[in-house]
């Protein structure tokens, strides 16, 4: 039981909200491809209060997994 403790404890927790940078470093898109981006509304979902954007895990690992491509032409 104390072996379950000490790896919970010790397991980074992941962020759910992150800004451009964090999704660069995480994820590899430059910050200014995710500006054009959003310019561009390609589909990435992001939330922008005030001068803050923040891009959500999940909608940034949808968005990877729809543009799977299985078969080159």
């Amino acid at each position: 039981m104390e072996n379950k403790t000490i790896e919970v404890l010790t397991t980074p927790i992941k962020k759910e909200w992150l800004n451009p940078s964090e999704v660069s470093s995480e994820f590899g898109f430059s910050v200014s491809t995710l500006a054009k981006w959003r310019m561009k509304n390609k589909n990435l979902a992001f939330s922008k209060v005030s001068k803050y954007i923040k891009y959500k895990r999940s909608d940034i690992i949808e968005f990877l997994e729809s543009h799977i491509i299985n078969e080159v032409a």
